[in-house]
C-alpha cells in the first residue's frame, strides 16, 4: 500500500481517537509523535470492536468473526487494502504486539453479546480482563517497559478505568439490558432494582455504589506502582495522566451523591486542565 495512504489510515485513527476517546486524546498529546499515532490506531480497532457489540444495528456475532477475520489478515499480511488496517498492521509488528492480545479483547466483546449479568466480582474481573486489561497489555507494548512486573500492573490499570466506565454508564449499560454489576453484592447492600425506588432502596444503592468506588480506587493504586516501570518518561507522564483523570470520574460519581440515574459523571475541561498542570508542576512521573 502507498505511503500517502497508510498516513490516511493514521489520520482515520486519530480522527476516531479524538472523536470518541476525548480524555486519551488529550492525555496523548503529550506523547512522542510515532507512539501517539501507534496508540491512534490501536484505539481504533478497539473502537470497532465496542461498535460491534453496542451498536443496534451490528450483526453481532457475525461481525466479531468479520473482525477477527480483519485482524488475523493483518497479522499474516494478507489483509485487505483497508487504510486503517494497514496502520494497525505496522503498528502490531513494530511493538511486537501479540495477536492473543486482539483475541483475548474480541472474547471480552463476545461476553457482551451472550452475558447480561455477572454473579460476583470474579466472573466481572474475569471480563474486565479480556475488555480492558488486556489493553493495558497493548498500551505498554507502546509505552516500553523492561520490567515484567510492569505488565500486571498495566492489566490492573486497564481493569480500574474499565470498572470506572461501569459505575458511569450504569444507566446507559442497563438501556442495553446490561448490568455489570456484581449481583451478590448488590443483593448484600439490599439493592433490588435498578434504577431505585424507594428511601430504602435509594440508602443501600449509595452504600454498594460506595463500595464499588473504594474497591476501584484501591485498584488503581495498586495499578500506578507500574507507572515507575514504563521506560519512556513522556509515556509515563500519560499514564499518570490517564489514571488521575479516569480516577477524577470517581470523584465525580461520590460528588454528584452516587446518583448515576440523574446525570453522566464527567470531568469538566477545566479540573482536567488542573490535574494535567499539577502533574507537571509536581513532575511525579521522573
Amino acid at each position: 500500500m502507498p505511503e500517502t495512504d497508510i498516513k490516511k489510515g493514521f489520520k482515520k485513527a486519530r480522527e476516531i481517537t479524538r472523536k470518541f476517546a476525548k480524555t486519551f486524546y488529550l492525555a496523548s498529546l503529550f506523547l512522542p509523535q510515532e507512539k501517539k499515532y501507534a496508540s491512534y490506531a490501536i484505539y481504533a480497532i478497539c473502537r470497532l470492536s465496542d461498535e460491534t457489540v453496542d451498536d443496534p444495528g451490528a450483526r453481532g456475532e457475525e461481525g466479531l468473526r468479520a473482525l477477527e477475520a480483519r485482524i488475523n489478515g493483518a497479522y499474516s499480511g494478507s489483509g485487505s487494502n483497508e487504510e486503517l488496517l494497514e496502520a494497525f498492521r505496522l503498528v502490531a509488528g513494530k511493538y511486537a504486539i501479540p495477536k492473543e492480545y486482539f483475541s483475548l479483547l474480541i472474547e471480552g466483546m463476545r461476553m457482551d453479546l451472550s452475558v447480561r449479568r455477572y454473579a460476583d466480582y470474579p466472573s466481572l474481573d474475569k471480563y474486565c480482563y479480556r475488555a480492558a486489561g488486556v489493553v493495558g497489555l497493548i498500551m505498554l507494548k507502546i509505552f516500553g517497559y523492561d520490567d515484567s512486573r510492569a505488565e500486571g500492573y498495566a492489566v490492573k490499570m486497564g481493569n480500574a478505568m474499565q470498572i470506572t466506565n461501569i459505575l458511569r454508564d450504569i444507566k446507559e449499560d442497563l438501556g442495553r439490558g446490561r448490568i455489570y454489576l456484581p449481583q451478590d453484592e448488590m443483593r448484600r447492600f439490599g439493592v433490588h432494582a435498578l434504577p431505585p425506588s424507594g428511601e430504602a432502596e435509594e440508602k443501600g444503592f449509595c452504600e454498594f455504589m460506595r463500595f464499588q468506588v473504594a474497591r476501584c480506587r484501591e485498584l488503581y493504586r495498586e495499578a500506578a506502582k507500574g507507572i515507575k516501570l514504563i521506560s519512556c518518561p513522556a509515556c509515563r507522564f500519560v499514564a499518570l495522566c490517564m489514571y488521575k483523570l479516569y480516577a477524577g470520574i470517581l470523584d465525580e460519581i461520590e460528588k454528584n451523591s452516587y446518583r448515576v440515574f440523574k446525570g453522566r459523571a464527567y470531568v469538566a475541561n477545566a479540573r482536567k486542565a488542573h490535574i494535567i498542570f499539577n502533574i507537571i508542576l509536581k513532575r511525579e512521573y521522573l
